[in-house]
């Protein structure tokens, strides 16, 4: 919030009249035309900025008074060119020709003109304006006249990168080559000008140096360092910046339109053997000429990198400088296929020297996209590239975030690629749901993405298991963590409780399973309940109830993903892994019913694509419908279990389906139902939703309908509960509207199986009666109908 006296000017500033307004620009107007402009006309600039800029309306300013503003652009007073700046961003867009600033652009200037282009034309004029000072000799105009050049530049390339024509594009790549390569190797005099840099004035020009102190004796890089720098040094800097964006916008788009057979023909021709030589580049164009200078440059980079540096931001700066020359490495091998074998020896070097140092896990991650895009032109062995990358670094740096962004990051980008040729990433969904599990709501989007990779024919069932171990992993990479933090001999509290049990060698093998790099080792442990009992006072840690939120929308897309590729000896084997895991899921009472909600969704959805999986699990459905417990623990999956038992136990859905099967399902749920509505709920338990009896009634009924043996059994129960239910309330229900539902729903099946042909064609109706086609079957008359009332509704 605004002070008062801010928003007493803000309100001033809101409320001047035109009358009052035309006289202060009059008044500045001599102030601007003076010789000298004192502290009076900076603070009427500073009132000018806060009248134009404090109201929504972009107003105009008078011609002349433009015209000056745009003069004062160029003024030695920085503080003038700040203020100038200002008024003209808060006015409208300058037109076409206010745009020809035909003085020397600094900083100020360049970025207000690029603010205010809004056209294509309107960038080209200031691209050429941007590379007459770069051809302008440095007496041409004021020494810092160069340094905000590049990043302007950078910016119109990422807004419009066709605003450059052929002959600018080669300007530039030879300044480039000249500012990368060429620059000098002696210190500035004076002090240094900020950034990268800084250090004490130094009277007399001495060698640049290297980060562990010796004496330079190679071309400078943004890894030396000295007291003082010089203008061509700090392009020097500025062009290593923006080289990989400038590679990425005009070479790839050049080199793409070579065609297959074209380059394989380059790579052997007289181009590609004189690049080979960096004392014959001169020879080259200069595109392939600057391709070969970024060359050169990031192996200096590489072989600078190697250097102890005294400072630690100085390492950080070595590490950031690896990553980008990998990166632009990378980007030119791309372009030019024949600098893949003059570049591995060097990556690869590079990555035995930092495998091993998890400090440099950003600068590896450049590496393997290196191998991933190269590895196969090279014939070279990548495993211990991806055992490093999917093994070590989920494993130690789970709780890194920059590192997981990077590494989730690489894998969506190169998914296809990885697919084909890393064939061994689906192996270690283990290791990276540690990503995931640590911090869920970072990851869940990236996981959601890259679930489907991981779902194989082969990996479906423990990658369904480690689903829905998640919240376990959660705490167990938690107690993992506090294990690290906590002496073993310093006691812990009473929240602890659990990571005496994470030491604990007896239940070792619990927590190491969880922990496991790699799958294959095994589906899921057999001692599951013991460690939901040990994590129990894990149910309320933020991040293992955060997991558990994400664990019902992994599941959606496996299952999604699952039905695309499994047949139907997997898909029962789902089956089965659902009802198992019903009842050995973590204490967290709210993810037990989602993922219940889940299971019951899909559990529908793979019973509707194959019908026939009922007959197949029929004992482990039965099983699982035939046990009271399920009612009350599991209502929604019990439910959905039942519906699809007398759904689809039909001799119409599989052949195999024989009356015996159907009375045994029929006695098992008679006596479900019998049990739950002759007694009260067990001590602590809700009574049974009305969905649940009526779901049973209506299986049995169906089941009957097609064994019409069965029929007086449940038209015996059926009078039974609606005699039952004419003597006042029940215990197996607390609420009237349900009860009178319950008995309703019985009445009706009731009446349908006097007559079993109705009852069957009712309960169970054939396929073409669900899915009716009448209105484009032509030989009925319902299509003849329904046109003759089109006609007749859209007629005059």
């Amino acid at each position: 919030m605004y002070s008062h006296a801010s928003e007493s000017l803000i309100k001033q500033a809101r409320e001047i009249q035109e009358s009052e307004l035309q006289k202060f620009y009059s008044r500045l107007m001599k102030m601007l035309q003076g010789k000298e402009l004192g502290h009076d006309t900076v603070d009427s600039l500073q009132r000018l900025h806060l009248i134009l800029s404090a109201t929504k309306y972009t107003r105009t300013l008078p011609l002349e008074l433009q015209k000056r503003f745009v003069a004062l652009l160029s003024s030695p007073a920085e503080q003038h060119q700040v203020l100038s700046a200002a008024v003209l961003r808060e006015t409208l867009p300058l037109t076409g020709q206010e745009l020809n600033y035909n003085h020397q652009l600094n900083s100020h200037a360049a970025g207000l003109l690029l603010s205010q282009a809004v056209s294509r034309g309107d960038l080209s004029s200031l691209c050429t304006q941007l590379l007459r000072n770069l051809e302008s000799r440095p007496s041409e105009g004021p020494t810092h006249s160069l340094m905000h050049t590049l990043p302007v530049l950078n910016s119109v390339l990422t807004h419009s990168p066709e605003c450059l024509s052929e002959d600018q594009m080669t300007l530039v790549s030879k300044k480039l080559v000249d500012w990368l390569r060429y620059a000098s190797v002696m210190q500035g005099v004076g002090t240094s000008s900020g950034g990268f840099f800084t250090g004490p004035r130094s009277r007399q020009p001495v060698p640049i140096a290297e980060l562990d102190g010796s004496v330079s004796g190679d071309f400078f890089t943004v890894l030396c360092v000295g007291q003082g720098f010089t203008e061509d040094q700090w392009m020097n800097v500025y062009s290593f910046s923006m080289l990989r964006h400038w590679l990425l916008t005009y070479h790839s788009s050049c080199s793409t339109t070579v065609d297959a057979d074209d380059r394989s023909e380059v790579d052997g021709s007289v181009v590609s053997m004189v690049s080979a030589t960096s004392s014959s580049s001169r020879l080259l164009p200069p595109k392939e000429r600057l391709r070969e200078k970024a060359f050169q440059y990031c192996q200096r980079l590489i072989e600078q990198s190697d250097r102890k540096a005294h400072k630690k931001t100085d390492t950080e700066l070595q590490k950031a400088c690896l990553v980008e020359a990998v990166c632009i490495l990378d980007c030119v091998c791309v372009e030019d296929a024949s600098l893949v074998y003059r570049t591995f020896p060097c990556i690869k070097a590079l990555f035995g020297r930092l495998s091993s140092e998890l400090s440099y896990a950003r600068v590896l991650l450049p590496i393997a996209q290196f191998y991933l895009n190269h590895g196969e032109i090279a014939a070279v062995d990548c495993e211990n590239v991806w055992k490093v990358v999917f093994g070590r670094f989920p494993t130690e740096l789970f709780n890194d975030p920059f590192l997981a962004h990077e590494l989730l990051r690489f894998l969506r980008l190169n998914l296809e690629s990885i697919e084909l040729r890393v064939p061994q990433y689906t192996r270690y969904f283990p290791n990276l749901l540690k990503f995931l599990a640590w911090d869920s709501p970072a990851m869940v989007d990236d996981f959601v993405d890259l679930l489907p990779s991981m779902v194989t024919t082969g990996t479906a069932v423990e990658l369904l298991h480690t689903l829905l171990d998640l919240p376990c992993l959660s705490a167990t990479l938690v107690l993992q963590h506090r294990s690290t933090c906590l002496p073993i001999s310093e006691p812990v509290g009473r929240s602890f409780v659990s990571l005496d049990a994470f030491r604990n060698p007896s239940f070792r093998g619990l927590f190491l399973f969880l922990l496991r790099t790699e799958a294959g080792s095994g589906d899921t442990m057999d001692r599951l309940s013991t460690l939901h009992e040990l994590l129990v006072e894990a149910a309320d840690w933020p991040r293992v109830t955060q997991c558990a939120r994400t664990v019902p929308v992994l599941l959606h897309v496996f299952f999604n993903t699952i039905v695309t590729i499994a047949d139907e000896k997997l898909l029962a084997h789902l089956i089965l892994v659902l009802l198992e895991r019903s009842s050995l899921l973590l204490n967290i009472p709210a993810y037990i019913k989602e993922i219940h909600r889940v299971f019951s969704c899909h559990l529908l959805r793979l019973c509707k694509l194959h019908p026939s999986l009922v007959v197949n699990q029929s004992h482990e459905l039965l099983e699982f419908a035939g046990s009271t417990a399920n009612v009350y623990s599991k209502e929604e999956l019990y439910t959905h279990v039942v519906w699809v038992l007398g759904e689809y136990l039909s001799v119409s859905c599989d052949s195999r389906c024989s009356v015996s099967l159907i009375t045994s399902c029929f006695e098992a749920l008679e006596a479900v139902l019998f049990e739950i509505t002759s007694s009260a709920p067990p001590t602590g338990m809700v009574c049974p939703a009305p969905k649940v009896i009526n779901t049973l009634m209506s299986a049995l009924a169906k089941l009957a309908s097609r064994s019409h043996d069965l029929i007086p059994r449940v038209s015996l129960f059926l009078s039974k509960l609606r005699t039952v239910t004419r003597s006042g309330s029940v215990a197996w229900c607390s609420d009237e509207e349900d009860l009178v539902a319950i008995v309703t729903r019985g009445e009706e099946l009731w009446s349908l199986l006097k007559a079993p042909g109705v009852a069957q064609s009712v309960l169970t109706p054939p396929p073409h009666v669900i899915a009716p086609q009448w209105h484009r079957d032509t030989n009925v008359a319902l299509p003849l109908q329904l046109r003759a009332l089109t006609s007749l509704t859209h007629s005059q």
